[in-house]
Parts: structure tokens; sequence; C-alpha cells
């Protein structure tokens, strides 16, 4: 088990996230929740990503196995949200969905509505060459 986190990680946490990030941040449904959610709908989202994302990280790349490395294993669920959410971020700025300066709230719950499946997405593929 790699206890590390080095650049080839780092592109399996954007590969990932991109792969999951495109398709939905391309639905009119997920701009329209971004709009609409209200905000407490909106951190019970981001909760159920966390605790997705942290059992995930623990039985797949860690094989529950975080005894004297729990700031690795933490430094790998926050690292994965926040690249996956810097890669969301991206693609809507790309597609002009991002209205950051003219509405940033909205900018941002665009965001961590996208960042849901494209956090689990990056999470899978890093996990792909740990032993």
């Amino acid at each position: 088990m790699k206890l590390n986190f080095n650049t080839q990680d780092a592109s399996q946490i954007f590969v990932g996230a991109f792969a999951l990030a495109v398709p939905v941040s391309f639905s009119e449904e997920a701009w329209k929740l971004g709009e609409t959610l209200p905000t407490i709908n909106l951190w019970m989202l981001f909760g159920l990503s966390v605790v997705f994302l942290t059992l995930y990280t623990y039985e797949s790349v860690f094989q529950r196995n975080i005894n004297k490395r729990r700031s690795v294993f933490l430094f790998r669920v926050v690292t994965a949200y926040l690249m996956a959410a810097f890669v969301v971020a991206l693609v809507l700025c790309c597609l002009d969905k991002f209205p950051i300066s003219d509405d940033p709230i909205t900018a941002f719950k665009r965001v961590v509505v996208i960042t849901m499946p494209a956090s689990m997405g990056a999470i899978v593929v890093d996990s792909f060459d740990k032993e």
C-alpha cells in the first residue's frame, strides 16, 4: 500500500473527477439545482459526498488499515474532494455556467451539486492501482 501522494495519484483524481464532471456539468438539471437547492439540502448533499468519499477511501484505497496513517487518510479524502471541486469549477467555467463574479452563491452551489458524483469518480479511479 502506498503511503504517499504523488503526481500519479493527482492525475488519477483529476481524470476520475473529469470523467463524471463533464456529463453532469452539461446537464441543465444540475445548473437549475445550483440555483434552487435550499441551503440545508446543499449541506446534506455535501455531507453525503464526504461520507461516501470517506467510506470508499477507507474500504478500497486504505483497505480498512488507517492505524498510524490517519493524517494521510484525511489528506486523501480532503484532497480528492477539493481537486474534484476544482475540476468541476473549470468545466463550468468553460461552459459559461460558473457565475463567480455575478452570482457567487449560485456558482458555489453548482460546484457542490456536481462535485458529489465527480468526487466519487475521482476516488474510484485513484483506487485502481492500489493493492
